[in-house]
């Protein structure tokens, strides 16, 4: 038992609350303290006898929540005070109807919507975390405020997780993954985002974190060194041209050199841009893009900028409200550095995002990139039809999507995510007008539907009061607001055709002395092989479902009786019921054990990462192919983990000498005389080493080569790939997988 000295503990609530007033970014009137010292209070006395896993006052967790509030999203004295009663509504005696007695509709308001987002039933035939995300996002209709106060409350969970099973964190740090972060990003909380990036490797990838974090450490004076040598070259100049300015080095973020050694394959040591500079300059508005251009041409005066890599946000901002000027030059001893160019208020919005830019916007009647962003939102989610996962990984597509800006005729500029095509920009503009597209024109040409836009095309669109949406069109587009109002349309035109089948389905079936009710129906579904009444009543309804297929069916029922009792006689006795529908089983089973108990399962290993003995890895309960075997590391564990927390299973090797299992490598080096010859011969000469397949090419001066060898385990493949490596002219061996 830890002992807790309650009076130490009253006195560091009272220093956290001072400090919660301190930091606020918006400036704090005397009502607005009044209002969120009453909030401090009602949350002290309600969660008075709650304490965390960690064994501290539960009270220090909705402070800390709205510390991040006011500080790093930088709302107001109504949402820290929401942000510090988030929890009570839950957990406590304390309804909402008290507090909006006690405070106001408002405040009241935003506590509902965050206890909301808590209570989701438990329906286990969806993703519980889908379904729960899209609530959430259904507060947006109400306030946004909500979202942010909840992006806050995952942040300081993530940051308070130490005392947690290892289980929880990992459930809990690959939702953070898999919609926190892409969330905080698109409201433009960079900051935050970066945070629960790092935060969410730290629990998914343990070691691979560590690993990173201590080569920072190590590289740290060498890469300040190299920062103070530019930011000198620069300050001689900037100084010269009496720009008032600071510039400071920023290292790229844990999770960002992560992403960068996964996709490009390479080690830390190859990744070169782990730190960006940035000039921070003082500016009044009229002077802003002046001064960001004139700093760009004294950087590009002393380093060779790459025209390729840069970036122009101040010009063009993003639909986030993020302005800044990007520049990528070659920095001493052959580095390339990126240099990002802003001034204090594009500082502030890049930092604290939506409360900046509004803070920022003085009064302005011209609708945000925000605004427009939450209004598309807004329209999704009231249209969707689809399940709560494709929903997510489609609201997810459209986060993470970079833009292009587009031209309407009338010279009006549109921002679209990129890979848009001119349909999508048909939608964009107003649904009726997407609806009735026959043909569009980019720059005075005529293209295809499916035509993809680029930066600086101006679009106009030709329409037609006959023309429909067809089911070809979901492939035109790539936005989700068009394929959502697609669908919704060949939806309602194919209940109408339904319909009419039914009727004609009713009549033909009487003929056949059938009558039509629920049990036909399914029978009927199950003998065309269709997947819903729906999909039968409009193949009725389009004439594909012929008379000659239903007399079949109509004697095939009349012997239904028969056929059961044969199926029975035909039916093997060793087989179990439930292994019916199962594809072939593994009958390598005790290669692998589940669970705490160790038990001995059934398995199939995914082809999406193919495990073999060794690697780390989990089970993921399909619905249709029993237990799938996944690495940990797996390009799908996120989604899986955050999306089905429930169905996982945790897996673990036991014995792996009677088993062999393939892998992948794929080799590249420098072209030379024998080297195909000297490969076999390294992978022949390794015992328990099989080639299955090779194929090895070459152009120009370079040697590339794939081959897939049997192995028996992850340390036999490590002692091969090290072999491979030390052969002359090889530069790269890598273990690929298939998606």
């Amino acid at each position: 038992m830890i002992e807790i000295d309650l009076e130490e503990e009253k006195k560091a609530i009272a220093r956290e609350y001072k400090e919660l007033l301190r930091i606020s970014y918006q400036t704090l009137t005397d009502s607005d303290k009044k209002l969120i010292r009453k909030a401090f209070d009602v949350a002290v006395e309600a969660h008075k006898d709650q304490r965390r896993k960690s064994g501290e006052a539960y009270i220090f967790h909705p402070i800390g929540v709205a510390k991040i509030v006011a500080s790093e999203i930088g709302l107001g004295a109504t949402s820290i005070a929401a942000a510090l009663m988030h929890d009570v509504a839950e957990d406590t005696d304390v309804t909402i109807e008290d507090i909006e007695k006690k405070f106001n509709p408002k405040i009241a308001h935003l506590v509902e919507g965050l206890t909301k987002i808590s209570q989701v039933k438990k329906d286990m035939n969806i993703s519980m975390q889908a379904e729960n995300f899209r609530k959430m996002l259904l507060t947006l209709n109400d306030d946004v405020r909500v979202i942010l106060i909840k992006i806050a409350d995952r942040l300081h969970n993530m940051q308070t997780m130490d005392s947690m099973p290892n289980d929880k964190q990992v459930k809990i740090a690959s939702e953070t993954l898999y919609i926190y972060a892409p969330l905080a990003h698109r409201l433009g909380l960079y900051n935050i985002k970066t945070k629960l990036e790092d935060l969410g490797l730290k629990y998914t990838e343990p070691e691979i974190f560590k690993d990173i974090v201590s080569k920072i450490k190590e590289t740290k004076e060498e890469q300040d060194e190299y920062i103070k040598t530019i930011s000198d070259v620069l300050k001689k100049s900037l100084d010269e041209e009496n720009v008032e300015y600071v510039i400071k080095g920023r290292p790229k973020s844990i999770y960002s050199i992560r992403r960068k050694m996964a996709a490009q394959n390479v080690t830390f040591d190859e990744v070169y841009d782990k730190f960006a500079l940035r000039i921070i300059y003082k500016s009044n508005l009229h002077d802003e893009k002046f001064l960001a251009w004139k700093i760009y041409s004294i950087v590009t005066d002393h380093y060779r900028p790459s025209p390729s890599r840069l970036r122009d946000w101040i010009s063009s901002p993003k639909s986030t409200g993020y302005e800044a000027l990007h520049i990528t030059v070659m920095g001493p001893k052959g580095r390339w550095v990126e240099i990002q160019v802003r001034s204090e208020r594009m500082d502030e919005i890049a930092e604290k995002g939506y409360a900046a830019h509004y803070k920022y916007k003085q009064g302005t009647s011209e609708e945000s990139g925000l605004d427009t962003w939450l209004n598309l939102l807004k329209e999704a989610l009231e249209s969707s039809e689809t399940n709560a996962v494709d929903f997510v990984e489609d609201f997810k597509m459209n986060l993470y999507a970079k833009e292009i800006f587009v031209f309407t005729p009338k010279g009006e500029i549109k921002s679209l995510p990129k890979g848009a095509t001119s349909l999508d920009f048909a939608f964009s503009i107003h649904s009726e007008i997407g609806i009735k597209t026959r043909g569009t024109r980019v720059n005075g040409k005529l293209v295809p539907l499916n035509h993809e836009l680029k930066s600086g095309d101006q679009i106009e669109i030709i329409t037609s009061v006959h023309q429909k949406p067809t089911i070809n069109w979901l492939d035109y587009v790539t936005t989700s607001r068009a394929k959502n109002k697609i669908r919704n349309v060949l939806n309602e035109n194919t209940k109408k055709i339904a319909e009419d089948g039914r009727e004609l389905l009713t009549r033909k079936l009487k003929h056949l002395k059938i009558t039509i009710n629920e049990t036909v129906i399914n029978e009927m579904v199950n003998y065309f092989k269709l997947k819903t009444s729906l999909d039968l009543f409009y193949r009725a309804g389009i004439g594909s479902i012929e008379n000659q297929q239903l007399k079949d069916f109509a004697s095939q029922k009349s012997n239904t009786l028969m056929n059961f009792f044969k199926s029975k006689m035909k039916r093997s006795p060793s087989t179990n019921p439930e292994d019916i529908n199962k594809p072939e089983l593994s009958h390598h089973y005790d290669m692998l054990v589940f669970g705490a108990e160790n038990d001995k399962l059934d398995y199939k290993l995914s082809s999406c990462c193919n495990p073999i003995p060794g690697d780390d890895v989990f089970g993921f309960i399909t619905i249709n192919e029993g237990i799938k075997v996944h690495k940990k590391d797996c390009p799908n564990a996120i989604s899986l983990q955050s999306n089905y927390a429930y169905r996982i299973m945790m897996g673990k090797w036991i014995d792996s000498s009677q088993q062999e299992f393939k892998a992948i490598l794929k080799i590249t080096g420098m072209d030379s005389l024998g080297l195909t010859n000297e490969l076999t011969k390294v992978i022949s000469n390794n015992m328990h080493v099989n080639i299955q397949s090779i194929s090895l090419s070459g152009e120009a001066g370079i040697f590339f080569g794939q081959v897939a060898v049997i192995v028996q385990n992850n340390g036999i493949l490590k002692k091969l790939i090290d072999n491979i490596k030390k052969i002359d002219g090889i530069d790269k061996v890598t273990r690929v997988y298939t998606n």
